[in-house]
């Protein structure tokens, strides 16, 4: 199993007017701009707010109807790609149980009211401390405004509002990306394209923001590799196999977030580029970060489909690879969380339930009892991975797990 020794080519003049003569170019989400879904934001706010001040001054109480947020109330469709909600709905009403939430709903559509007409915004963070200026609507930890949050991108997600829209950001930021790709933005004052190349980040990558939208894409690249850890992104990074696969490397971090989502999957679907996940053998590489990458999950039920990758596929580290890579000595025993969260996606899990190949796939891991990192490749030498298993996995895409 010794690897073999390769030299990350050089860019030659004319390997760079052939690499020009393949761009692939995508501009800014145009459904995005068609839909105005700012003014829709805008108009939802004010119609949710009339609604229940209307029913209050008729002496009714008012409701709030939001979409139940679980993996009960999803259902998946392959020919669609993503988890759907079944329709369940939740109803809240005014009375002296839900009065504080009632008004925290009400005040956090405000802020985001403001926020979206003077084009501001605010992270989920920054959010809840301004409750702090509420008097008894306060939120006790940010927990809660989250969760509110939620309940109010639930009720706006049938209008295609999301969060964002709404102008709330997560605190973290997106994944780290290499590679093939230039990215083209906007200055926020002057409206100057700015264009970052993301295969002239030095020693470092180009950060995902958490708005991505509004973003143009060229590229050259043959596919996209979303890997999960950070190590194994440096490593290919730092010995360029992005260059020398001529691909694209997002690092996702663990569970990807929403932005690194949105933006794998605006390169998917705007350049036509597929999409390969990376990650750990593991019941929560596979049934929590490739699970959500791909199908999203219950909890976002309502707006996955725009926040996940249909098109990708799995591949690696499956448990048929700790046999065909011979790492069965460097494998760690599943933990009864890992035996429980497997068993859990089997049984319960809708993406699961549709596929025999993944069926099968996580019961060898169950009989195998055994999970692998990433980096147990490094067994066979630290670029193993580089010189040998990618490159060998990549040649059977047709054979990568759904």
């Amino acid at each position: 199993m010794a690897a073999k020794k390769k030299v990350t080519p050089k860019i030659t003049p004319k390997v760079a007017a052939k690499a020009a003569a393949k761009m692939r170019k995508a501009g800014p989400d145009e459904k995005i701009g068609k839909k105005d879904l700012k003014s829709v934001a805008l108009i939802s706010i004010e119609q949710v707010a009339s609604e229940i001040y209307t029913e209050a001054k008729k002496g009714r109480l008012p409701q709030m109807v939001m979409p139940q947020r679980n993996l009960d109330n999803v259902t998946y469709d392959p020919k669609n790609g993503y988890f759907e909600l079944k329709g369940n709905m939740k109803t809240r009403t005014l009375d002296v149980n839900s009065v504080k939430t009632f008004a925290q709903t009400l005040r956090l559509m405000s802020l985001a009211q403001d926020m979206v007409a003077a084009d501001d915004f605010a992270t989920k963070r920054e959010a809840y401390y301004v409750s702090k200026n509420w008097g008894d609507a306060k939120f006790s930890e940010q927990r809660e405004s989250d969760m509110v949050l939620d309940d109010i991108e639930g009720m706006f997600s049938v209008k295609d509002v999301t969060r964002e829209i709404l102008r709330f950001v997560p605190e973290d930021h997106g994944g780290s990306v290499v590679g093939a790709l230039t990215v083209i933005d906007k200055d926020p004052e002057t409206g100057a394209l700015i264009r970052s190349d993301c295969a002239a980040m030095g020693s470092g990558a180009y950060t995902v923001p958490s708005s991505v939208d509004h973003l143009g894409f060229e590229t050259t690249a043959e596919f996209i590799l979303a890997i999960e850890t950070g190590g194994m992104f440096q490593r290919l990074n730092h010995h360029r196999y992005w260059r020398t696969a001529n691909c694209i490397l997002v690092e996702m971090g663990g569970v990807p977030t929403r932005a690194t989502r949105r933006f794998v999957r605006r390169l998917a679907d705007g350049l036509k580029l597929p999409v390969y996940a990376f990650v750990d053998c593991d019941p929560y590489g596979i049934c929590n970060i490739y699970r959500t990458l791909k199908v999203g999950s219950g909890q976002a039920a309502h707006v996955n489909k725009r926040y996940c990758v249909p098109t990708a596929t799995y591949l690696g580290v499956t448990p048929q690879d700790i046999t065909d890579f011979g790492l069965e000595d460097a494998t760690h025993p599943l933990l009864p969380i890992d035996i429980k969260r497997a068993k859990d996606a089997l049984k319960n899990d809708p993406f699961f339930q549709a596929y025999p190949k993944w069926q099968k796939a996580l019961n060898q891991m169950l009989k195998m009892g055994v999970r692998a990192e990433q980096q147990a490749f490094a067994k066979w030498g630290l670029n193993f991975v580089i010189e040998e298993y990618l490159p060998a996995k990549i040649k059977q895409s047709k054979k990568f797990l759904p």
